[in-house]
């Protein structure tokens, strides 16, 4: 691939930062972002409450998953935009992963790899 090298950055969010994240992507370029709920849990564990006097436990909390494939060399900047616009400094901020993408394909014109994104 060489030269034409992308990057598969997933964030799992709370979803009332999607919005900033989103205005955020797009200041750094970023043209094209799949975006799907999600719950989980990761150390915050979930918690209790109470509904009609019956304490239960919310094993799952609702997160927004955001995928973007971008250049190598733009992926940095993605990641650092993301982090900074999610960010609560609370226990449940989220996570970010980076991958490699082996092969891209834009269907409509067959277009490869980073001229694909």
């Amino acid at each position: 691939m060489g030269d034409s090298a992308v990057k598969k950055v997933e964030a799992i969010i709370k979803p009332f930062k999607l919005d900033e994240v989103k205005e955020a992507l797009h200041e750094v370029g970023v043209s094209g972002i799949t975006v799907t709920e999600a719950k989980g849990f990761g150390r915050q564990k979930g918690h209790t409450e109470l509904y009609r006097g019956a304490e239960y436990v919310v094993d799952f909390l609702p997160k927004v998953k955001l995928e973007v494939v971008v250049d190598d060399a733009v992926a940095p900047r993605v990641v650092e935009a993301i982090a900074a616009a999610a960010q609560t400094g609370r226990i449940g901020d989220g996570k970010i992963f980076v991958s490699t993408i082996e092969s891209a394909l834009r269907i409509r014109t067959g277009e490869r790899d980073a001229d694909a994104i």
